[in-house]
């Protein structure tokens, strides 16, 4: 009977039953925010990494001001305020809550950002430099969302607004294209990873160089002159790159060839340069060098020296050192190199 009247009490003391309603709301939050928390940690703590741990702690907060905020609604709602003012409140309160929830999906999602650029050997696309890019994207679509979600808390008839912006980005998409095709060339480099910084590469044009730095809008390539080649990387994404450094390493083969006289002692010619080739200190003793009898030319023996260089920057000067060493040796050796010579028959004609 106690209660009852207890009951009726609080009934007719709407301002009491609100009170208890608010102090109830804040209970209510903080309980289900620490079994949110407890049973989350339990489940998360199976996992290798902590990247979860990172997520339940940055989403635990939203939920709980969600709950708290549901309460105090229904509490002021038992005060009777006027239809208007009530839809404020509301309002209000539907705001709080989405800013809340947008900012710890942002968090988490940089959180989980940042764990997937450390892991590369997964996500190619996803780098350390790359970072900028996705934070700036995830910005604009959760402000976007947010914006969408506060004005439909407040009433606000989005249709159009979205038909606004869906002509807009057309037209945006029109005008910037070329700049959204180096954009989205860069990350479909950066995943496929064709090249990295660093790696020495042949362009189409004939260009040769170590790549300095890749971009999101470009690629940057540093010549042998010293000379910086920036390129869009919309073209690069549809060239055929040659990288010198990829493959197993960057050791690279080098080839020289070159003609002696009919005549000539095969072994002894392969001999000399198979031994200059060993005795520098530019070539790989392993794979070792090796001469190969290639052709019987028109006005000599072709043979062809095979050889493996440390770097492919170093091609040129250890070509040009090689072949200086083999023409200087083949002169010392009295091995004549030949070289196309016609004989010319003249016929008189006259009777």
């Amino acid at each position: 009977m106690e209660f009852i009247n207890l009951v009726d009490t609080l009934n007719d003391n709407k301002l009491l039953l609100s009170l208890i309603y608010v102090l109830l709301s804040f209970i209510f939050a903080f309980i289900i925010d620490q079994v949110f928390i407890r049973v989350f940690r339990t489940v998360v703590k199976k996992s290798k990494t902590n990247i979860d741990d990172q997520i339940v702690e940055v989403l635990h907060k939203p939920l709980y001001f969600t709950i708290l905020f549901f309460g105090l609604s229904i509490s002021i709602k038992l005060l009777g305020p006027s239809e208007l003012l009530m839809f404020y409140i509301d309002a209000s309160f539907k705001t709080i809550i989405i800013f809340a929830w947008s900012t710890s999906i942002y968090k988490s999602f940089i959180i989980l950002i940042e764990w997937l650029s450390r892991k590369t050997d997964s996500f190619n696309f996803i780098q350390l430099k790359t970072i900028p890019l996705f934070e700036n994207l995830g910005k604009i679509v959760i402000f976007l969302l947010l914006i969408y979600f506060v004005m439909l808390s407040w009433g606000i008839d989005v249709t159009a607004w979205v038909a606004s912006a869906g002509i807009l980005s057309v037209v945006i998409g029109f005008a910037a294209k070329d700049t959204l095709g180096n954009l989205f060339a860069g990350i479909f480099i950066m995943a496929d990873s064709p090249y990295k910084e660093g790696d020495y590469i042949n362009l189409d044009t004939g260009e040769r160089g170590f790549v300095r730095n890749i971009g999101i809008r470009s690629t940057r390539i540093l010549t042998r002159d010293a000379v910086e080649i920036t390129i869009p990387n919309s073209v690069i994404a549809t060239s055929k790159i040659i990288n010198e450094s990829g493959g197993f390493s960057e050791q690279e083969r080098i080839r020289i060839t070159v003609d002696v006289a009919y005549g000539t002692k095969i072994d002894e010619a392969k001999h000399i340069m198979s031994q200059i080739a060993l005795d520098s200190e530019n070539v790989c003793k392993e794979p070792k060098p090796v001469v190969r009898f290639r052709t019987f030319g028109e006005s000599g023996l072709t043979l062809q020296l095979l050889a493996w260089i440390e770097k492919p920057e170093s091609r040129g000067r250890v070509i040009d050192e090689l072949s200086t060493l083999i023409y200087e040796s083949f002169n010392r050796e009295k091995i004549e190199i030949p070289f196309p010579q016609r004989t010319v028959h003249i016929k008189n004609t006259d009777s």
